[in-house]
């Protein structure tokens, strides 16, 4: 088999092609109490991947994510926040999914005049290059996947942290969590070169 390009955003060979939050482990959760649901999905993608718990505050919002897995070009983390909190999106170049735990999601799209609301068990679509209003009411929780050049949300996700919040410990380990994170995901990739 041939060695997974970083370049490439398709699914890794032998992998299921269907996004990963439509495979049964993600939509089993959906309606259950998070703190069930997340036991649930952690449990399937910890196998691979460890996790790390983060405040996240940006565009306007705060909340809490745990990050399952990262590297350049797709991540896969469980996010939410346990107050009503809302603000922007963000505009990057990625293509994110969320799919909802418990509680409701809020967005508000460009060019619209009314906003739509999301239930547990529903999944959202962000394309990459668009930019909403966003809300979640307090116990909102949610397993998020995105797919294509994660800096530019990182630039974003880190932006309020900086100027903001000038919360520098999140921001140390944020940056670690990430770096370790690729550290993995450039260890695999060479071991399977190697072999």
């Amino acid at each position: 088999p041939s060695p997974r390009c970083p370049a490439v955003l398709g699914p890794r060979e032998g992998q299921d092609p269907r996004p990963v939050l439509t495979l049964p482990g993600f939509l089993g959760a959906a309606g259950l109490d998070h703190e069930l649901a997340f036991s649930k999905i952690i449990v399937e993608l910890r196998k691979k991947h460890p996790g790390h718990i983060l405040p996240v505050n940006a565009g306007g919002w705060m909340g809490s994510m745990c990050v399952l897995h990262a590297s350049l070009t797709e991540y896969v983390l469980l996010f939410g926040s346990a107050i009503d909190t809302g603000g922007h999106s963000g505009r990057y170049w990625v293509d994110i999914s969320d799919t909802i735990i418990s509680g409701t999601f809020r967005q508000w799209k460009e060019g619209t005049t009314r906003s739509e609301i999301y239930y547990p068990g529903d999944t959202i679509a962000h394309p990459s290059g668009e930019a909403t209003a966003v809300q979640w009411s307090a116990g909102t929780w949610m397993v998020e996947y995105g797919r294509g050049v994660i800096p530019s949300a990182l630039l974003f996700s880190l932006a309020d942290t900086v100027f903001s919040t000038q919360d520098l410990v999140t921001l140390f380990y944020t940056l670690r969590v990430y770096a370790k994170a690729l550290l993995l995901e450039a260890s695999a990739y060479f071991s399977h070169l190697a072999q």
